[in-house]
């Protein structure tokens, strides 16, 4: 069975989320703060994705989500009691793979569960190597230039959508439906944040992502 980690501060909320999710078959660990999450993922390698509550005390939600990015692609979903839309494009920007805002419905939370492990553990192929960039989307591997380089699920998700789609210009809202395979409500400049980040990643092949005003994104490598 699959283990997730449900950090947040709040007894009741700890054990309703972890009372889901067993029902659909989930293990689950807790943690009651930024510390003790970080001291159960290294310990825990049985640990598949974490849902991190933004206000905890010890570490707060966002630095908990800074640190697992710096060395790890672990599915992210972040709770908060604020819905400000600073705040979701801030936790996309830090790494995160969804992000849902106090009052929720504890079905809609597993639905986000599923959809985001059914995407991390899809199957697929290696698509062909362009100069300096190669995907392996069976082991969920890129490498820049022989580098591996870490991305979140949703930014290798982007990545092999628009590779899949050479040459296309792809619009925000097309790059939604496909990337974020639910009902998207969020800002689009979602899309604008991820493609942000996962330039820097990739370094001087972040070219390959170009801007096309007016629209949205294209992949397409130069001859």
């Amino acid at each position: 069975m699959k283990k997730i980690l449900v950090a947040d501060d709040e007894e009741r909320m700890r054990r309703l989320v972890c009372d889901f999710l067993k029902r659909e078959g989930y293990q689950t660990t807790e943690a009651s703060n930024g510390r003790e999450a970080l001291a159960a993922i290294e310990a825990d390698p049985a640990i598949c994705l974490v849902i991190l509550d933004v206000m905890m005390p010890e570490y707060d939600g966002w630095a908990v989500c800074r640190e697992i990015r710096k060395n790890s692609a672990l599915p992210v979903i972040m709770l908060t009691a604020r819905g400000e839309e600073t705040d979701e494009l801030f936790g996309f920007e830090l790494g995160a793979d969804e992000y849902i805002s106090k009052p929720f419905s504890p079905q809609i939370l597993v639905a986000r569960v599923n959809a985001l492990l059914r995407r991390v553990n899809a199957g697929g192929h290696i698509l062909q190597s362009w100069p300096g960039l190669e995907i392996d989307t069976d082991a969920r591997h890129v490498w820049v230039d022989g580098e591996l380089i870490p991305l979140s699920p949703k930014e290798f998700e982007l990545l092999v959508y628009m590779a899949e789609n050479t040459g296309r210009a792809l619009s925000r809202d097309q790059i939604l439906n496909a990337v974020w395979d639910y009902n998207f409500y969020g800002d689009p400049r979602t899309v604008d944040t991820h493609v942000k980040k996962l330039r820097l990643k990739m370094g001087r092949r972040g070219e390959y992502i170009q801007t096309v005003r007016g629209i949205g994104y294209r992949f397409e490598v130069g001859s």
